[in-house]
């Protein structure tokens, strides 16, 4: 039972981060603490910050005493969280999980059973999924008996119409569970939410969402919920991303194995690790890298990423049948106003249209006077979101 004063724990475990956010059980959204460990592997570094903003931790390490895994980093985090929480109670703990297959479409209390059934989904997810569980793993360790919540990206994408989550192949593919799922759906939802409170009639509408970031996907919404997405049976599908391929001709795959005598896991190592802005640029995944370069590889990287998310939203669009709203969220999408701009430079027959000044400045509506669709700028907030999914989980379990 939720007392006063306890707090939910959300731990968010990238492949090479944890970010965690600390909220105070009564009071979400709005964290207490925010923070993570970053470049775990490579060159960690530890941050934190309050609910004003105010920088509490920044810790680097040399060659030794670094944290090295995952399990160790959450160490670090939990040794630092012992500092603030002033008697505060964890009542919960809310994990993101990448992909929940075809069956846990909303979030779960984690038991063996359940650990057992994601492990099984880790080779459809690589880059995230073992590091999901690792972090469940070591926070049931430090904190037995408190209850663990798995809140799937692929969840909101669950309500698809068959028609856009099956592949071309026989039914019984289909049935297996090979069929595209979407990702970053905590992303969506938040979005979506957010939308509803402050502009109904829009949320009510068709809306994409592009989430660009190192991980980068299109989301195609109507009356707040996923119509469609870009990505599909792996959060490899879609447009390019920080070191993923995105779509890409299975021919080129299977010319790859035969020729080039590539194995799966050579190939899943050039597909996720070295494609992407980073392959293709040679130079790096961060976009902010890319435009301050004057390699035309780096130009080159960018003209293609802005393209393809064009060539998408178009897509998204006639999935929609309409669109009356495109909205941008993520690192990327929140902050690089020149990719907004290229993106939307092509998409004036949807009647999208820009403002540069408004561009610039990162406004909240960026959209040009007299367009007919709108052009937004989102924060998203994926913690804030499993919060809520972890206190709703436990309501519902209290008054079962």
């Amino acid at each position: 039972m939720i007392a006063t004063g306890d707090a939910v724990l959300v731990i968010n475990a990238g492949s090479s981060s944890i970010k965690f956010e600390l909220f105070d059980a009564q009071q979400v959204p709005g964290a207490l603490y925010a923070g993570q460990v970053e470049g775990i592997g490579a060159a960690p570094r530890f941050s934190a910050k309050d609910a004003a903003g105010a920088r509490l931790a920044d810790q680097r390490w040399s060659e030794g005493g670094a944290p090295g895994d995952h399990g160790a980093a959450l160490r670090v985090i939990i040794g630092w969280l012992a500092g603030v929480l002033a008697g505060r109670r964890i009542a919960a703990i809310g994990h993101r999980v990448v992909h929940g297959g075809p069956d846990l479409a909303a979030p779960v209390l984690v038991d063996a059973t359940v650990m057992e059934r994601l492990g099984a989904l880790a080779s459809l997810a690589p880059l995230h999924q073992p590091h999901n569980l690792a972090g469940i793993a070591a926070a049931a360790e430090h904190f037995p008996g408190v209850p663990q919540v798995a809140c799937f990206d692929t969840a909101f994408h669950r309500a698809h119409a068959w028609e856009a989550d099956t592949y071309a192949l026989p039914p019984e593919f289909y049935a297996r569970g090979i069929r595209r799922y979407g990702f970053h759906g905590l992303s969506y939802e938040y979005i979506a939410r957010s939308l509803a409170q402050t502009d109904p009639a829009l949320a009510a509408g068709r809306v994409v969402v592009a989430h660009l970031g190192n991980g980068a996907s299109l989301c195609a919404m109507h009356d707040g919920r996923s119509i469609d997405s870009t990505m599909g049976f792996t959060a490899l599908d879609g447009v390019p991303m920080g070191t993923r391929s995105g779509q890409i001709d299975p021919g080129v795959l299977l010319h790859l194995m035969a020729s080039d005598g590539m194995d799966t896991t050579a190939v899943q190592k050039l597909l996720y690790g070295n494609a992407g802005l980073k392959g293709m640029s040679g130079i790096s995944q961060d976009v902010r890298d890319l435009e301050a370069s004057a390699d035309p590889r780096a130009a080159a990287a960018l003209s293609h990423f802005c393209w393809r998310v064009r060539r998408e939203v178009g897509a998204l669009a006639a999935a929609l049948g309409g669109i009356d709203a495109l909205v941008f969220t993520a690192g990327i999408g929140e902050n690089a106003a020149s990719i907004r701009a290229r993106i939307c430079a092509g998409l004036g027959f949807l009647g999208i249209e820009v403002d540069p000044a408004l561009n610039d400045a990162n406004a909240p509506d960026i959209s040009a006077p007299g367009a007919t669709t709108r052009v937004l700028v989102r924060a998203t907030d994926e913690e804030g979101m499993i919060a809520r999914h972890v206190l709703a989980l436990l309501q519902r379990s209290e008054k079962a």
